[in-house]
């Protein structure tokens, strides 16, 4: 006699698991807009490569030692594969008791899916979509506790120092679930079907005394414009998958994993000739800043972390000669291009990212200096500075600047590092100094032109003197900056790039704490 019927068990129980919360969990699901999760792990991971582990987890009901009713737990977890590379996933299943933690735990417990990415050392996926705790369970284990959830948070921060952690909000997520969702080094949300916040209206109600919809207080809106706490909006579920793809294409498994090369038919010597011309000799004049990244990155290799948020500043990842780097750029259409606190987060985390996963960093400066004025001034934008003038001096991963504008005071100091392998270039239209010229003159020649019959006039003749002496060739003269022809800058980019490898190669292992700024 063999094991047929115990085998049969097995599928039994894992057909009563892929039922998930039952008809009418299922038809909700669908009502606000969203997948399931066995939909969404069928349309994200490669066709037939989802392995489910701690499947048969769940609460189940006995009569005479027979199952007569099974629910699984509120989420969905195994290893699947991403464009042919293994990762570990972890999906909330919002149809059982809304994702909440519940049934499971106690001794003798599996590893868990983010110890299973650490110890394999793949990339850690989290498609969010859960409640976090419920008052539910107080029932379920006869008593309250005391919250001590960083005995496994405590892994999830292991991790960012790594591999590459994604977190998708995927729809209404609190509590720690929401903690989790900057527990990563990318994340999003998904357009109108999902929000974030730490408790939800009913827990503000409680709390503040007021009445506020979901949509309201936690919706993209606020978290990719305004709060900064989710990187990018994905357009639909399928677009959400998308992005997380290709955010992962560009990093390793793992920090001791050299960043994959994908292949490309893009010249390293190709040109642009609108370079030569897209920065305008009126200061006051703007440019498209994302127009000179497609001009210089490999073809179609530019992609957008944060975009909404920030915009002072533009962040993403990129490729030249196949090879994966992280570039920022000033945007002069915001802020005219100054770094003010947003912006400076948005830097910090992706010299983080470069750094913990050994990407180089390409730099195209046009720094005006930090944003200045009150609002500035009530951000702190000193203590965002020096936060941001610490992260640049810890970095040691390979790091090119090119110089294509302004590049004033201790914003403009960001864009160089005294150690390790570091390279400018500056283009012709580039301008620095500790501060801009004309408002430098009004400070530093104030009594000259107080007391001058024509200040106005005083001032000018200042302005054009101190100009006259802001030729970048004036100081190629006494320092031997390189300044190149615009139009070469990607060949120069390339090479440096290629370069870059062999000091990638010696850096590879955990060599930082990553923060979740």
């Amino acid at each position: 006699m063999g094991w047929e019927k115990e085998v049969q068990e097995i599928t039994r129980r894992h057909e009563l698991a892929k039922k998930m919360g039952g008809e009418e969990g299922i038809r909700r699901q669908h009502e606000r807009g969203k997948l399931t999760v066995r939909e969404r792990i069928d349309r994200f991971a490669d066709s037939g490569s989802f392995n489910e582990f701690m499947g048969l987890i769940g609460g189940a009901r006995y009569e005479n030692n027979k199952l007569k009713d099974f629910t699984p737990k509120g989420s969905v977890e195994g290893f699947c594969r991403l464009d042919g590379r293994k990762v570990v996933l972890s999906a909330g299943d919002f149809t059982v008791r809304g994702g909440s933690g519940g049934a499971g735990g106690g001794l003798g417990m599996e590893l868990s899916s983010n110890r299973r990415a650490q110890e394999w050392r793949v990339p850690y996926v989290r498609l969010l979509d859960a409640s976090g705790g419920s008052v539910r369970s107080f029932e379920d284990i006869g008593r309250t506790y005391l919250p001590d959830g960083n005995i496994w948070s405590a892994i999830d921060v292991q991790l960012l120092s790594e591999i590459p952690v994604v977190s998708a909000v995927m729809g209404s997520v609190a509590g720690l679930p929401a903690i989790n969702a900057c527990l990563a080094h990318f994340n999003l949300m998904v357009r109108g079907t999902s929000q974030l916040f730490p408790g939800g209206p009913p827990v503000v109600k409680a709390s503040l005394g007021y009445d506020i919809t979901k949509e309201e207080l936690g919706g993209d809106h606020i978290h990719t414009r305004v709060s900064g706490v989710i990187d990018n909006l994905a357009s639909d579920e399928d677009d959400a998958f998308r992005q997380i793809r290709q955010f992962l294409s560009y990093l390793p498994a793992n920090v001791w994993e050299m960043p994959p090369r994908a292949e490309t038919s893009d010249p390293a010597d190709r040109t642009d000739e609108s370079l030569l011309s897209v920065m305008p000799r009126d200061p006051r004049k703007t440019y498209k800043v994302h127009q000179i990244i497609e001009s210089v990155v490999d073809q179609d290799s530019f992609f957008e972390i944060a975009p909404r948020y920030g915009r002072s500043r533009v962040t993403g990842l990129a490729r030249f000669k196949g090879y994966p780097v992280g570039i920022m750029a000033n945007n002069s259409r915001h802020k005219g291009g100054s770094t003010d606190k947003a912006g400076g987060t948005k830097v910090m985390r992706l010299l983080q990212l470069c750094e913990t996963f050994h990407l180089p960093i390409v730099s195209l400066a046009d720094e005006p200096g930090f944003m200045v004025g009150l609002e500035s001034e009530k951000e702190g934008i000193e203590r965002a500075g020096a936060a941001l003038v610490a992260m640049t001096c810890m970095t040691s991963m390979p790091w090119i600047t090119i110089v294509m504008g302004r590049l004033y005071g201790v914003a403009g100091q960001c864009q160089h590092r005294p150690t390790g392998m570091f390279r400018r270039y500056a283009w012709p239209s580039a301008r620095w100094g500790s501060m801009h010229i004309a408002g430098g003159a009004s400070a530093a020649y104030r009594r000259e032109i107080e007391s001058a019959d024509d200040p106005d006039a005083k001032r000018q003749e200042i302005e054009d003197r101190l100009n006259a002496l802001a030729s970048p060739f004036r100081t190629a003269e006494a320092t031997g900056q390189d300044i190149i022809d615009p139009r070469t800058t990607r060949a120069h980019i390339c090479d440096f790039v290629e370069d870059a490898q062999r000091i990638v190669q010696s850096q590879l292992g955990q060599r930082v704490r990553y923060l979740p700024f």
